[in-house]
């Protein structure tokens, strides 16, 4: 009888703690510097289940806010944790490439591209640099609205 990927899924996460738990011996590397790897793992967890079931496409949102934040982690441990004041926005990026997978391996259902793209769009305006632009983001809203009006008044 061969083994289901539900009895494999516990030797893989144990083999992937004990390699994570053993890399201070024989490195540099110390433990500080490796938790954000039970962030990324649990990420990844997540989108082995899905591509054990395609069925449950929802596990795509957990999994890709893990993976990116872990991925954040990590570039924090290693860079220093004040670069954070430049990569927040990547938390509202993360559940927005989350719906957008969803929309990707799912059923292409139409209500999960609206909030995916309000939201990586929100992640990236902040991410390019909002305080860099500041006179020019207002009139971004400014021209924004004056189209939106003037597309409802033409309906």
């Amino acid at each position: 009888m061969a083994p289901t990927n539900r009895s494999l899924l516990p030797g893989i996460i144990l083999i992937v703690l004990g390699i994570i738990f053993f890399l201070p011996n024989v490195t540099d590397l110390r433990g500080r510097e490796l938790w954000p790897t039970f962030v990324l793992a649990l990420g990844v967890v997540f989108y082995f289940l899905f591509l054990a079931d395609r069925a449950r496409y929802g596990l795509l949102m957990p999994a890709t806010i893990l993976t990116v934040t872990g991925l954040m982690f990590f570039y924090c441990v290693f860079e220093g944790w004040y670069i954070m004041r430049d990569i927040w926005p990547l938390f509202i990026v993360a559940p927005g490439l989350g719906f957008l997978l969803m929309y990707f391996f799912g059923k292409k259902e139409q209500g999960l591209l609206i909030p995916g793209g309000i939201l990586i769009a929100v992640g990236l305006f902040f991410l390019g640099g909002i305080t860099e632009y500041e006179y020019l983001w207002p009139i971004v809203l400014i021209a924004v609205g004056i189209a939106l009006l003037f597309n409802a008044k033409r309906r």
